[in-house]
């Protein structure tokens, strides 16, 4: 595999079009090296988490936790009827003592507080500790926790992903990868997204074979304090946390309008509706699809009047919303 491409020297205020909408992952040496908490962090564990404290007013987080022997990787159980951790809804600073109290334990029980919105839990945090994205509506979150493996998924927003304590390594692959990456169930996941079944640290070729062809395309980055990792929408990324206490910011926004739905709701309707149908018949959409979909351009309802395109033209929030409102109708008859 390839290290991901590097920039140095961009400031928080300085991330431009050309890294914001890049269509391929780049490292930011250093983007975020000089917020307080990174500063913190660098000074120690005890330090971080105190200036953490300073902004949580008491809200209660989704924190996932394993045993000592899943090793950090957040996972199915054996025959993927399950998972191999439990959720708790408590209290952050409860956490951050918990990752305390273990931070010298040879195999520590995995603690791991995943995607919380900053604005909720720490009100105040961003003032001190943030990025200019140009006018992007972006969601920034925190994730802490300590020595955990996110496993390979993709996102649909592009993503700016700040390590703010601890080391963070991340593998990415291009979406194009999708089949040699072994995806688990669409419908039941560790977190909400599609997950690769491979165990990245350890990879089973016997099961997985494709695996090995997906490697050459593959991008690593080792991230230190105060860098940050710009993955684009849809690239696959596997996350692995690789300090005794690790703290992550990230921010994700949508090059789309806010109105469109997410595509997964798209795909699912579609493996309901089409997936199963006789093959003549699914060409038959799928050239509909490309037609409509994959391959439309301003000559695809050019031969219809402007004013009656309806769904053929452009789409707005209204439009948009008595689409939703038709298409809930006649999925509840």
């Amino acid at each position: 595999m390839l290290p991901v491409a590097e920039l140095h020297g961009v400031r928080p205020g300085e991330l431009t079009p050309r890294i914001l909408e890049s269509t391929q992952p780049l490292v930011l040496r250093g983007l975020v090296a000089d917020w307080p908490l990174v500063r913190a962090a660098r000074a120690s564990q005890q330090a971080a988490s105190s200036y953490l404290r300073r902004f949580y007013q008491g809200m209660n987080v989704v924190a996932m936790l394993g045993r000592p022997e899943i090793d950090g990787r957040f996972f199915y159980n054996d025959d993927l009827s399950g998972f191999n951790f439990f959720p708790a809804n408590v209290r952050l600073d409860g956490v951050l003592a918990e990752l305390e109290e273990h931070r010298d334990d040879e195999h520590p029980p995995a603690i791991y507080v995943g995607s919380t919105t900053i604005d909720s839990c720490l009100p105040g945090f961003r003032s001190e500790n943030d990025v200019d994205l140009q006018g992007r509506d972006a969601l920034a979150s925190i994730w802490i926790g300590n020595r955990t493996r996110i496993a390979a998924h993709y996102d649909l927003p592009d993503n700016l992903a700040c390590v703010a304590a601890g080391r963070r390594r991340f593998t990415v692959f291009p979406p194009e990868q999708l089949e040699n990456l072994y995806i688990g169930p669409l419908d039941f996941t560790p977190a909400g997204q599609a997950i690769s079944l491979v165990d990245f640290r350890q990879p089973d070729f016997e099961r997985f074979p494709r695996f090995a062809d997906a490697l050459p395309h593959g991008q690593v980055a080792e991230l230190e304090p105060g860098d940050a990792l710009f993955i684009p929408s849809m690239w696959w990324h596997h996350v692995e946390a690789l300090e005794r206490f690790n703290v992550l910011v990230n921010y994700w926004w949508r090059q789309s309008p806010g109105y469109m739905d997410t595509p997964t709701s798209a795909l699912m309707h579609a493996i309901m509706t089409v997936r199963d149908l006789p093959p003549a018949q699914r060409a038959a959409w799928r050239q509909l699809f490309d037609h409509y979909v994959f391959d439309a351009d301003e000559h695809t309802a050019a031969h219809i009047p402007p004013a009656a395109r309806r769904v053929l033209g452009p789409l707005d929030a209204d439009a948009t919303r008595a689409l939703r409102a038709q298409l809930l109708k006649r999925m509840n008859r």
